[in-house]
């Protein structure tokens, strides 16, 4: 995540990452904890939160969108 870009921004540039890489046969929780690790640092307390409280090969990433917008 680039310094000073919102979570849209963000997932809008990710998200065809994401598809990319879902055609290539990548697991999406795979693709959902690439997502959590490069988020800014600012971000930190918010990824662990969601790594504790959900089913990361369960969530999807727009569940993933959705949780890091409550806290943007």
């Amino acid at each position: 995540m680039k310094a000073g870009e919102t979570i849209n921004e963000y997932f809008a540039r990710t998200l065809t990452i994401a598809n990319k890489m879902r055609i290539h046969g990548e697991i999406m929780g795979d693709v959902v904890e690439k997502i959590l690790r490069s988020m800014a640092a600012q971000f930190n307390y918010v990824v662990y939160s969601i790594e504790e409280s959900n089913d990361i090969d369960s969530l999807s990433i727009n569940q993933l969108q959705s949780s890091l917008l409550v806290h943007e």
